[in-house]
């Protein structure tokens, strides 16, 4: 059995993300659902996401849409609390250098950091950003992680990036020294289903949602608030599906 929670599982983190995993483990067993001792890491996403020995995994709403959403089933979003974003909602935050003076036009008009190709806060956020603006994405700079892309515009080989809202609170509260040299311009608009939980086709949806609902419920608030759960949600399979895909892509 496969089990894994990769889209936030920073080292600073990752005790609360294993006492997590725990409470949601001892209850699908309490319900007679096998599931692994501990999280899986290491593993391609692609494979575990397809796998049909998964039994929960976390993966972006991006993903979901163009690729995952007749492969899995839909379990439920985790809800991170984010100021003016519904429950299970997200977006990302732009983000420059601290002493940048260009405009948001001119940014977009250079050198865009983004983790991949197949992330909807990294990627397509700041397209479809950008496109409602009427403003010309120029040149793309892949990074392969939000910190890095953060990175890649702190050092000058980027001049703008879309970090998602809940890995930049993350990168306030554990890379102090980095979010220090950036500015965040504002959030990208509007907020989109977050990323959402998933299990391969078959499973018994309703008995792993709601045990994720009660292990949030039973999380100890300080890795709570660590984790930055607020709650977890269910939404609706055409919500992901409704959100546009970039021309670009």
């Amino acid at each position: 059995m496969i089990a894994l929670l990769p889209m936030y599982d920073w080292d600073e983190v990752r005790e609360p993300t294993d006492r997590f995993w725990g409470l949601i483990r001892d209850g699908l067993r309490a319900r007679e659902i096998d599931a692994p001792d501990n999280l899986t890491r290491g593993m391609d996403l692609w494979e575990a996401w397809e796998s049909p020995d998964l039994i929960l995994g976390q993966t972006c709403g991006f993903p979901y849409r163009t690729r995952l959403h007749d492969r899995v089933s839909l379990i439920g979003t985790p809800d991170y609390g984010l100021p003016d974003a519904a429950p299970g909602h997200y977006y990302s935050q732009l983000v420059v250098r601290a002493d940048e003076e260009r405009s948001t036009q001119d940014l977009f008009g250079q050198r865009l950091a983004a983790n991949s190709t197949d992330s909807q806060s990294g990627w397509a956020a700041p397209l479809n950003h950008s496109a409602m603006l009427g403003i010309a994405v120029n040149e793309v700079i892949l990074t392969g992680a939000h910190i890095e892309s953060a990175r890649a515009v702190a050092e000058g080989r980027a001049d703008i990036a879309a970090v998602d809202a809940v890995t930049w609170r993350l990168l306030e509260a554990h890379r102090p020294a980095l979010a220090a040299q950036l500015r965040v311009l504002g959030p990208t608009a509007p907020a989109t289903p977050g990323l959402p939980y998933i299990s391969a086709l078959g499973r018994d949806v309703v008995a792993i949602g709601e045990t994720v609902d009660a292990a949030v419920r039973a999380l100890a608030p300080g890795d709570r608030a660590a984790l930055g759960l607020a709650g977890h949600v269910r939404i609706g399979r055409d919500a992901y599906l409704n959100v546009p895909v970039p021309q670009r892509h």
